[in-house]
């Protein structure tokens, strides 16, 4: 029986089989696996992981007078949280298929921009900042125009471009939820450049440590936690920097709980824009493929988010978060009530339970069907999306094809 319980209830013969929370907060390569070593013990409670989930079935259970929730009780709690999100929007957008070329193009372009940027911060050279502003400028337009596409296609990276594309979806992840939260034009152009920038210090973690495809040691743990001071140091001397930018590469890996780092901030120490990055780089870090993991489908990662979100992310940023991205992000794989599996293509300003989708697929005869894209809120109710199904499971190697075309 699964069971989901607090860090500080675990003890040696407990078998863990999810730590709720990314995979930057933790050492471990595996996720699953019998505790049997004091050390690893040790390195659980001093992580900033809070709760974890164990299957008694595998392992010791929790004593009788220890509570732990169960999966039917954690799904509920996090279908009533993302539906909060659940209300009308009023942003007017071209269609995906209409921006989708020119972000492809805009994303390789900036993949481009930044690698040249991070080489000249290794050689010591100055960030140049007018150039930085101009790629901002140019992804914000794109994010205007449909945020969805920018955003999605950034996540389509390989593992060798993840540095470099991981500081891209931010950058656009943050310009699309500063708008959504309503800031000005000027709040979201620094928003858009603290995303870009929000990582520079990884240039001095060395690359078999940040690109290792097993367990980080202590060492080298403690190592890749020092990237936001080193970037802070770093966007010092560039004193075109705004100060926003330098906060955020700085604080985001923050929690409102006081369980993050590098200082352990809480609350409202921490700044509005330091919790957007929070969310816009977890969010893109779970959803990507990493050296020593395959990221989550974009659904899968927003409903974990949504569990973890309590003490982990300011819950208005979320709240607002949700609504940017979607409760069924564009290119997750999701069953209709009519069997059919489909996947999203375009978000649905008056209700993110109603996306556009593509239907391709029946699970009932499991055979391809003729592709048709259904928007659902014109359906009247006739067929809806019933829950999230893994690609894995169904064995779809190129799910990103039928919504992008460019993957």
């Amino acid at each position: 029986m699964l069971k989901r319980i607090a860090v500080k209830d675990i003890k040696l013969g407990m078998f863990i089989c999810e730590f709720c929370g990314s995979w930057m907060e933790h050492p471990f390569w595996k996720t699953r696996f019998l505790l049997e070593d004091e050390k690893d013990l040790r390195a659980i409670l001093a992580s900033g992981i809070k709760e974890l989930w164990i299957d008694a079935s595998q392992g010791l259970d929790v004593s009788t007078d220890i509570t732990g929730k169960t999966e039917a009780e954690v799904e509920h709690e996090t279908d009533a949280l993302l539906l909060e999100a659940e209300q009308p929007g009023n942003s007017e957008r071209v269609a995906l298929d209409d921006e989708i070329k020119s972000a492809a193009r805009l994303c390789n372009r900036a993949k481009e921009t930044v690698i040249e940027m991070f080489s000249d911060v290794r050689m010591g050279k100055a960030i140049e900042v007018a150039k930085a502003r101009e790629l901002v400028d140019e992804i914000s337009s794109s994010v205007l125009r449909q945020p969805h596409a920018l955003i999605s296609l950034a996540r389509l990276k390989s593992v060798d471009e993840y540095t470099f594309l991981h500081s891209v979806a931010v950058c656009a992840l943050m310009i699309a939820l500063a708008r959504q939260l309503n800031l000005d034009e000027d709040a979201v152009r620094d928003a858009g450049m603290a995303g870009l920038l929000h990582d520079i210090g990884k240039v001095g973690i060395p690359l078999k440590v940040l690109n290792k495809p097993g367990k980080l040691t202590d060492e080298e743990f403690a190592i890749v936690k020092s990237h936001p001071e080193l970037g802070a140091k770093i966007l010092i001397e560039n004193y075109q920097v705004p100060p926003m930018v330098l906060d955020v590469c700085l604080h985001h890996h923050e929690k409102v709980d006081g369980t993050g780092y590098p200082f352990g901030l809480k609350g409202d120490t921490i700044s509005l824009f330091a919790k957007m990055g929070a969310v816009c780089d977890v969010y893109d870090a779970i959803t990507s493929n990493r050296p020593y993991k395959k990221g989550w489908s974009p659904a899968d990662s927003i409903r974990k988010m949504a569990e973890w979100s309590k003490g982990h992310f300011d819950e208005a940023v979320f709240q607002a978060f949700v609504k940017t991205v979607g409760i069924y992000p564009t290119g997750s794989l999701v069953r209709l009530e009519s069997g059919r599996l489909a996947v999203v293509i375009e978000q649905n300003d008056a209700s993110l339970l109603l996306p556009k989708v593509k239907i391709f697929f029946s699970a009932k005869t499991k055979m391809p069907i003729i592709q048709e894209v259904l928007d659902l809120a014109k359906l009247q109710g006739k067929d809806k999306i019933i829950g999230r199904e893994s690609p894995d499971d169904w064995g779809f190697k190129n799910l990103d094809l039928l919504w992008s075309g460019m993957a």
